[in-house]
């Protein structure tokens, strides 16, 4: 089998997603969970499906995520070519971008592949070695 490219652990990163709207949150103090049990993309180097579920938690400040949007831009993934880890780092950025929230953490559990599961987790504001947050 071929070796993977630079190429391909580019594939999607900078994809043209549809874009993730918000409305004002009222409340401080608390935190929103928010499952996608559907998720689907299509891996770049073999052109097989990723399938898998996506939970976003996060606590808001001035913005919650408006939940058809965040659907429509989920289902973006739908055809995109893009490894899963990928993808999870993908959408925790551009949750943090889309409301600014005090922190977020997105996990992919991710359907076997080759007898193989994947979970994944990307959270923000990010750990540094030694433990401490980095909100670059």
């Amino acid at each position: 089998m071929a070796d993977y490219t630079a190429e391909h652990a580019r594939a999607g990163i900078h994809a043209k997603l549809p874009r993730l709207e918000s409305w004002p949150n009222q409340f401080p103090g608390y935190i929103i969970t928010t499952r996608f049990p559907e998720y689907t993309s299509v891996c770049p180097k073999t052109g097989l499906p990723d399938s898998g579920t996506i939970t976003m938690q996060y606590m808001p400040r001035k913005e919650c995520l408006e939940l058809k949007a965040l659907k429509m831009y989920l289902l973006g993934y739908r055809n995109l070519g893009i490894f899963y880890e990928n993808a999870v780092n993908c959408i925790l950025r551009d949750i943090v971008e889309a409301i600014h929230p005090e922190w977020c953490l997105v996990r992919g559990e991710f359907t076997p592949r080759g007898g193989l599961t994947t979970t994944v987790f990307a959270r923000w504001p990010r750990l540094r070695r030694g433990g401490k947050a980095d909100r670059r």
